[in-house]
C-alpha cells in the first residue's frame, strides 16, 4: 500500500500547480504538473519549496493521527540536508551582525 499526499499552488502567473508525494516500497517520489501542462514531471530530488510545503501538511496530518512520526522525521532531515546544499541557514538560524 502506498502512501499519497497532495497540494495545490497558484503561481505568481495565475497558473495551478499540484504537487504530489507518493510513498512506495519506502520511498517518497514528488511530482508536479501545472493547470497548462500535459504530462507530470517527476523529481529525484524534491525543490526546498515543495519539502517544506510537504513537511508542514506532513505535520498537520501527523497532529490528526493521519500521518507517521517517522515520516515527519525524513522531511525535518531531508530539508535539513537539503538546506545545507543550497547554504541557505536554517529558518531558527539568527543573522549574523
Amino acid at each position: 500500500m502506498h502512501n499519497r499526499h497532495a497540494w495545490t499552488q497558484k503561481l505568481e502567473d495565475g497558473c495551478k500547480r499540484e504537487v504530489r508525494a507518493i510513498k512506495q516500497g519506502g520511498s517518497w517520489r514528488f511530482q508536479s504538473k501545472r493547470a497548462d501542462q500535459e504530462r507530470w514531471t517527476y523529481y529525484d530530488e524534491p525543490l526546498l519549496d515543495d519539502l517544506t510545503e510537504f513537511r508542514e501538511i506532513l505535520f498537520r496530518k501527523y497532529q490528526r493521527r493521519r500521518a507517521a512520526y517517522e515520516d515527519v522525521v525524513w522531511a525535518d532531515r531531508e530539508l535539513g540536508r537539503l538546506r545545507n546544499e543550497a547554504g541557505a541557514a536554517p529558518a531558527d538560524a539568527k543573522p549574523k551582525p
